[in-house]
């Protein structure tokens, strides 16, 4: 029942709050209201991992994130986790991703990090609320002008996907690619997001993408399974909503973006769509930045 989908997402945040101080299921359990053996229980049924072990996968994957981005010492971080010891940590990391924490920290490389667990989605908050939900008064989707340099796409180009439902459905590993390019995130193209979706276009037909910007001169390791491609610098479209509440909002928000997305015509403002060697974008964030669609466009002849 979605009362479980929404009690194990509560599990997920208070884990997720608590890395750094030896998140125990008891406390957990205490705080929430249930014994230990149905929040056990329950997450493995719906995360499909024991409740152990995400916290461990978790625990080392932020743990990961601090070597890169931080000059803290290796014991340090590996306390800070929760390690015994550094060399521990070093067991623990190797275990996770093949590679000793110093030799990361040295070089950085993609790696499959564990992402945060989503398991109470707009469709259970719905079911939920169901009878209480007052229909809300969206604000239009904003059309504006942005200028994308040129730059690679890292990650997977799939003509048989048509939207994000169906690329995850289609075979993809969403914990292994997300965790993947999560590890890149410090390699972003500059204004972007760290993960960006989008459509793209071969031989008349429309495939979905799913990655990260980088920049023209990335030469680093590409991970296994995805491509690198050279994307020509662009005018885009952005037709967008700031920030919203996900559960509540989500799909009202991405029908208002998409649908002006999709009919607007471009020589309103001077421009053609452009969209033969280039690809449109994604960007999905409700809380932090809001949603768009991007589309190319080049100045009309003459304009």
């Amino acid at each position: 029942m979605y009362e479980w989908n929404e009690m194990v997402q509560l599990m997920i945040d208070w884990i997720d709050n608590n890395l750094t101080s030896a998140p125990s299921l008891l406390r957990m359990s205490d705080q929430l209201g249930y014994s230990p053996y149905y929040c056990t229980k329950q997450f493995h049924s719906l995360t499909g991992m024991t409740l152990r072990d995400y916290v461990w996968m978790r625990r080392i994957s932020r743990a990961a994130l601090e070597l890169r981005d931080s000059n803290v010492r290796i014991l340090d971080v590996a306390v800070k986790y929760g390690f015994s010891s550094q060399e521990a940590f070093t067991r623990a990391f190797v275990k996770a991703f093949e590679v000793t924490p110093a030799v990361y920290r040295k070089e950085p490389r993609p790696i499959p990090l564990a992402i945060r667990a989503e398991v109470f989605s707009p469709y259970h908050y719905h079911l939920k609320e169901r009878n209480k939900m007052v229909k809300e008064h969206l604000q239009e989707a904003e059309v504006k002008i942005e200028h994308i340099p040129a730059h690679k796409f890292i990650g997977i180009w799939d003509i048989a996907s048509r939207n994000y439902g169906d690329f995850w459905r289609n075979g993809h590993n969403c914990d292994e690619i997300c965790g993947t390019l999560e590890s890149m995130s410090h390699l972003k193209l500059p204004g972007q997001l760290g993960q960006t979706a989008g459509w793209f276009y071969h031989n008349d037909q429309k495939g979905y993408l799913y990655g990260i910007l980088v920049a023209a001169d990335y030469t680093g390791e590409i991970p296994a399974g995805m491509e690198c491609r050279n994307i020509p610098e662009s005018d885009y479209l952005v037709f967008f909503h700031p920030p919203f509440h996900y559960l509540k909002n989500n799909g009202d928000v991405m029908r208002v973006v998409e649908e002006k997305a999709w009919s607007f015509d471009p020589r309103s403002m001077g421009y053609t769509w452009d969209e033969e060697t280039k690809q449109d974008y994604q960007r999905h964030f409700p809380e932090g930045y809001g949603y768009a669609v991007l589309r190319p466009v080049k100045k009309n002849k003459g304009k």
